[in-house]
Order: C-alpha cells, then structure tokens, then sequence
C-alpha cells in the first residue's frame, strides 16, 4: 500500500461530516479511492502519453519517444491546416513533457 492517510482522512471526516458510522464508511472509501488515484486523469501519466507500461526497459521509452515525436513534429505538418498544426505542437508538447519526466523520475 502505497498511501494510508487519505483513508484515514476520509473515515475521520465522513464521521463528523454525516455524523453517522455510514459516513464514515464512505469517507473511508473516498479516501481509498484517493489513494488508489482513482480519481487522477490520464494526461498525468507520462508513460500511458508514450503508450508504455510502467515497466517499459529505457530503450523501449526512447523507441516510443522516436516514433510519436516523427510522427507529430510540427515541422512536418508545415503544409497543413492550421488547426492540424496546433493539434501537432500541442501533442509533441505532451510527449516531449512526458518523456522529459519519465527521465526525471527514473534518474532518482
């Protein structure tokens, strides 16, 4: 188990809040649920940007980083509309940032 406090959090506050033992139930499974990052959107995991599993080796994340970065590079859609242009920078964007973190991450 990764995290504890959110359960804890939750069953403390669900209590005071509901005044009830079901209030507590249920903060303590909103707080699991936070602890499980339920609740986290997908664009937070840079490895689910690059298409990789979290134990993808480093040579499989250069690979998928070559590949989306070629395939998305804003120079090569310099003949396109601009709407599929801001779409391009904006995706290399996302797996430049991704990349850079799952560096960052892996360096610690």
């Amino acid at each position: 188990m990764k995290r504890w406090y959110g359960k804890l959090l939750g069953f403390v506050a669900g209590w005071l809040l509901l005044r009830h033992p079901l209030g507590g139930l249920i903060g303590l499974i909103l707080g699991h649920a936070f602890d499980e990052d339920w609740f986290r959107l997908s664009r937070d995991d840079p490895y689910r940007v690059l298409g990789l599993d979290r134990d993808a080796s480093d040579a499989e994340i250069d690979q998928a980083y070559r590949r989306l970065i070629s395939q998305y590079h804003p120079d090569k859609m310099a003949g396109a509309a601009p709407e599929l242009r801001r779409q391009a920078e904006t995706k290399a964007r996302d797996i430049n940032a991704a990349y850079d973190r799952i560096r960052t991450l892996r360096k610690r």
